[in-house]
């Protein structure tokens, strides 16, 4: 099947990136090509264009990870999709996956993150396993549709959280991931508490109609302790990466509340464990997402339940995208950037 020479942007290390000529990548046994319509510019995007994952990244290397697009060619061996077809994808490649891992894939300890070890979608045309496509109905936006691998992760806190309709659940940081995690709480039917110091996500957080507080000006203990009547939350999720979110989890939560871990803390943090053993707390990790969580993400963007469209702070062409990562690198606002692909 004919295909024509696309873009790409690559990732050059420290820092740089360039647009370059691509030719499509022909799909071989059990692969699929797609053609790129929208790719997300994540958090762990703006790590690797400060040069902090070299190492890990191996430039030049094209990246990025939350995209949509279609099928455009079906390698051999390859069942259930056709030249067409609306897709995302779920970029866990876990074939290095070993019995000593207990099944839990998505957190293998050979586990390979399509876009960061591999190449990525930052490209008009992206070779992918067909093992880590879902179908998107007919009637979701392809631009929403970027949102899914967020959206993903967000449903994945929330399951991990066993929440239950009629609980009370705090999300502090009110990031991309913070936003979203209220967003999925509130439609399992969760009260929810946003804490953010930020003003424009917190005016953002309050125009999605969610209940905020800002823990600089307000007592968010107390804030917490005025809606439960004094029990405290029966979920927390540390979002924020900060040394003030990880202290303030614990007084947060009500007895044998549920704490999420969220954030990735490259650095050990002081947790007041008295808090563990005098209400019976307990902590909980929540990393990526598992296929059930995609599905769950796409049956959200299907019913058109959320205000997705209101995170989308602006859509660049793809030979934008150096410069976008030079702008979000000086001057980071806004919610979520997306990069068209489609050339």
């Amino acid at each position: 099947m004919g295909s024509r020479v696309g873009k790409a942007v690559s990732y050059d290390g420290r820092g740089r990136f360039s647009v370059r000529d691509a030719e499509p990548v022909p799909p071989g046994e059990g692969e699929v090509r797609l053609d790129v319509a929208y790719c997300g510019v994540c958090g762990t995007d703006l790590h690797i264009a400060h040069g902090a994952m070299d190492g890990r990244v191996r430039p030049p290397r094209v990246i990025g990870h939350e995209m949509s697009g279609t099928v455009a060619e079906l390698g051999p061996g390859v069942h259930g999709f056709s030249v067409g077809d609306r897709v995302v994808v779920r970029p866990l490649d876990s074939r290095g996956e070993t019995p000593a891992d207990r099944g839990f894939s998505h957190i293998s300890r050979n586990l390979k993150f399509l876009g960061i070890d591999t190449p990525g979608a930052f490209q008009s045309s992206w070779t992918v396993p067909a093992f880590t496509l879902h179908r998107l109905p007919d009637r979701v936006d392809l631009r929403l549709a970027a949102l899914a691998e967020p959206l993903a992760v967000a449903c994945h806190d929330v399951r991990r959280a066993e929440l239950v309709p009629g609980e009370i659940a705090v999300v502090i940081g009110g990031g991309p991931i913070g936003l979203l995690i209220a967003l999925v709480a509130r439609a399992a039917g969760a009260r929810v508490l946003l804490s953010e110091v930020n003003p424009a996500r917190l005016e953002l957080a309050a125009e999605l109609g969610l209940e905020t507080v800002d823990p600089t000006v307000t007592d968010a203990v107390a804030r917490v302790a005025e809606l439960t009547r004094g029990a405290g939350a029966d979920v927390v999720f540390e979002v924020s990466g900060s040394a003030a979110g990880a202290l303030a989890m614990t007084e947060l939560a009500g007895l044998r509340g549920r704490l999420v871990v969220v954030a990735i803390f490259p650095e050990p943090q002081p947790v007041r464990l008295f808090e563990f053993f005098w209400k019976e707390l307990q902590l909980r990790g929540a990393r990526v997402y598992e296929p059930a969580d995609y599905e769950r993400a796409i049956e959200l963007l299907a019913a058109g339940a959320l205000p997705l469209e209101r995170l989308i702070s602006r859509v660049e062409p793809l030979e934008r995208l150096p410069s976008l990562f030079a702008e979000l690198s000086a001057a980071p606002s806004g919610v979520k950037f997306l990069v068209d692909c489609r050339g």
